[in-house]
């Protein structure tokens, strides 16, 4: 792993108390946490069977170069994150800032997305993957390859609002023999109120061809010892909405938006829209009185294909009549919340001089809770 040295076999590391501790560490830097954690795991030995100790190692002669490596950074010290004691999924805490909110004073779904993906590549940092690429092991920076998302479910039971505080869990894992799988689970961190899960898939593409690949059992070696060893769901629910299927919606649409384009700020480190910016366009060709007295409880989105700078993007939006408007119960393990949804709409992006199809995508709207 790119974290960890081949063997400590010439590095002096100072005392565990010599440096500043990272919020939620057991030692001051997660780094070596998980090494002990993975330690324990490759003899076969559980995350929790041997007491943890400060670690003291004196060897001569190693480059200097090699204990960077167990260094905290500056951006480790302030950030507010950390992995959990066993390695195997990451929490940070996030302050919800003024220009995250809309007007409805609260978090945007935008927003929301953008704290997913914040956490999601912290949490590849916390574990040595590439920062010049979104989470890219040794392997795949060898090949060529990236992560690009497959498929993303958001529902959001409450809106977080300008400085509350949320606290953000995921974790990642296979999913087949092509893709991996992230989730997440948002709480209120005042008093640990679930309020939003989330859940995704990714799949590889190879970033000179543009073409989707196969994940590469090396690949896959280096992330699978950072994943839950039993299947780990944000839904477990058998009734959860998150792998139902988007209908395709039909012509005419009820209401569109034509002729988005992409800005420079839209594009990511892999030189493509980003995914947030897809969530935007799809809900700018919304009914203006939907928007008006509801609220988006849950956006799931399928990605087929990739939007570029230049890309001329139409976006259209009709009533979904295949849904049951029943009232819906979230999981009461995990929520305890009641929602009733009474407005469901599919979604579809599209090139203007094509027509191909980027993105389908569907949303459930509730009432917007009284001001308070």
């Amino acid at each position: 792993m790119s974290t960890l040295p081949g063997a400590l076999s010439a590095c002096k590391i100072p005392a565990v108390d010599a440096y500043p501790q990272t919020p939620g560490s057991h030692f001051p830097f997660s780094h070596l946490n998980l090494a002990t954690a993975i330690g324990r795991r490759s003899v076969g030995l559980s995350s929790h069977s041997s007491r943890k100790v400060p670690v003291r190692a004196v060897i001569l002669e190693e480059p200097k170069s090699h204990l960077v490596a167990f260094l905290p950074s500056l951006t480790d010290r302030f950030r507010l994150g950390s992995l959990s004691e066993d390695g195997l999924s990451y929490k940070e805490k996030f302050i919800v800032r003024c220009y995250e909110v809309g007007i409805n004073k609260t978090a945007t779904i935008e927003s929301i997305a953008n704290l997913l993906q914040e956490v999601a590549c912290n949490h590849a940092q916390s574990v040595g993957f590439s920062t010049d690429g979104f989470s890219t092991t040794l392997t795949m920076r060898k090949l060529h390859l990236i992560w690009v998302t497959a498929r993303m479910h958001i529902e959001v039971y409450k809106y977080p609002a300008w400085s509350d505080v949320v606290e953000i869990e995921t974790w990642c894992q296979s999913e087949g023999r092509v893709g991996a799988r992230r989730d997440w689970v948002l709480k209120d961190y005042a008093n640990g109120e679930v309020i939003g899960r989330a859940t995704s898939k990714w799949v590889m593409m190879n970033e000179d061809t543009r073409r989707l690949q196969k994940i590469t059992d090396d690949v896959r070696e280096e992330y699978l010892i950072y994943c839950p060893i039993t299947t780990r769901l944000a839904f477990p629910e058998a009734n959860n909405t998150s792998l139902k299927k988007i209908a395709k919606l039909e012509d005419p649409a009820q209401s569109s938006r034509l002729g988005l384009v992409p800005r420079r700020a839209d594009l990511d480190m892999n030189h493509h829209v980003n995914n947030v910016t897809y969530i935007g366009w799809v809900l700018e060709s919304m009914p203006q009185e939907a928007i008006d007295t509801h609220e988006l409880q849950t956006i799931t989105l399928d990605f087929r294909r990739e939007c570029q700078q230049g890309d001329v993007v139409d976006s259209l939006t009709s009533l979904d009549k295949t849904v049951s408007l029943e009232p819906s119960r979230t999981d009461g393990q995990l929520t305890n919340m009641a929602s009733k949804t009474d407005k469901c709409f599919l979604h579809l992006l599209s090139l203007s001089d094509s027509g191909l199809e980027i993105n389908r995508a569907r949303t459930e709207w509730r009432r917007k809770p009284p001001q308070q």
